[in-house]
């Protein structure tokens, strides 16, 4: 019998891919989103063929009586959760938003699940900007410093997951990503978002000049290492998923550049940098590379070729699509 997984945010960019990645293995999914499902093309789940995935739409800060009882009908070994404000800078323009989805809507759904039997691992979500500026490689274990409303409300949720699992045994396993990025990402992302506008030939703005650096990780290896951590066994724990290639923006921005064969300074535009901004992330993956065998596949040069290779193919239907994010409560 397949095992059964249930996805909070399956709309989203890693959650789709989660959940495309989780059917290839055989899982039964569901997937739970606030909004309905966009345009199949950012839904690779939906790319197969007949996937054995059931959808539906729910907000968790609004109907967690509703996602309960979807939980409680569906009865998932495991529950992956991407739901999440997820942007940094609007964080600052409503933060009680932030606070409300990222924490005290999380908090809710830990609460009414830490005494379900059938519950084998909860994970979360979380992201490297809890630790704000990096000035060295950071281990799992580093101090938390967050320096925006955002990373403030990941923060707090990550905390109450210790805390749960401390008292009482609650399942999760937590992880921090690197900036990831593949095929379907949502167009303002920066590398869908610079591939957009070389191909319309419109600039593109650099917060801060892009002199931020960080660590770009294909969604291919990070959905690879969250499966192997379902059935790791591991609770309580902090994994990073990164690469040791770090870049600033502006490389990244030229890289895409001088794949697409024209000259950076035609594209580039400084802008202000935004507020909190973290000049770098580092993370070790000392932890996953010893404990789980895992490290990623893709180098950056190679991940940027099948990502811009699979906006390009799809560059009609793409270039008449929003490309800016729309805030929703």
């Amino acid at each position: 019998m397949a095992e059964k997984l249930l996805i909070l945010g399956s709309n989203s960019f890693s959650g789709a891919h989660f959940a495309a990645q989780a059917l290839t293995h055989g899982f039964e999914v569901v997937g739970i989103s606030r909004s309905a499902e966009p345009d199949a093309l950012f839904l690779p789940y939906r790319w197969q063929s007949r996937p054995a995935f059931e959808f539906h739409q729910l907000d968790l800060n609004r109907d967690l009586d509703r996602i309960m009882a979807v939980i409680e009908g569906f009865k998932p070994e495991y529950i992956v959760n991407f739901a999440a404000q997820g942007m940094v800078a609007e964080s600052w323009d409503r933060p009680e938003h932030w606070y409300r989805t990222n924490f005290l809507s999380a908090t809710a759904l830990h609460e009414r699940l830490r005494n379900n039997s059938h519950l084998k691992c909860f994970m979360q979500i979380s992201t490297p900007e809890v630790y704000g500026d990096c000035v060295d490689v950071v281990s799992e274990d580093a101090p938390l410093r967050p320096s925006t409303p955002y990373a403030v409300s990941k923060a707090a949720c990550d905390m109450n997951l210790r805390i749960y699992h401390r008292q009482y045994g609650f399942p999760a396993i937590t992880t921090r990503a690197a900036n990831v990025y593949g095929p379907g990402q949502p167009l303002y992302r920066i590398i869908p978002r610079t591939i957009l506008a070389i191909k319309k030939g419109v600039p593109i703005a650099l917060h801060g000049g892009g002199y931020a650096r960080r660590s770009f990780i294909h969604i291919q290896d990070v959905c690879e290492a969250m499966l192997l951590l379902l059935k790791s066994g591991y609770s309580g724990e902090i994994f990073h998923l990164a690469t040791a290639e770090v870049v600033s923006i502006r490389q990244l921005v030229s890289a895409i550049c001088d794949k697409l064969r024209v000259r950076t300074e035609d594209f580039i535009r400084e802008s202000a940098a935004r507020p909190g901004a973290d000049s770098a992330y580092l993370l070790s993956t000392v932890r996953a590379r010893e404990q789980l065998g895992w490290q990623a596949a893709l180098n950056l040069d190679r991940g940027l070729d099948l990502t811009i290779e699979w906006y390009l193919q799809n560059l009609a239907r793409l270039s008449s699509m929003p490309d800016s994010y729309q805030h929703k409560e």
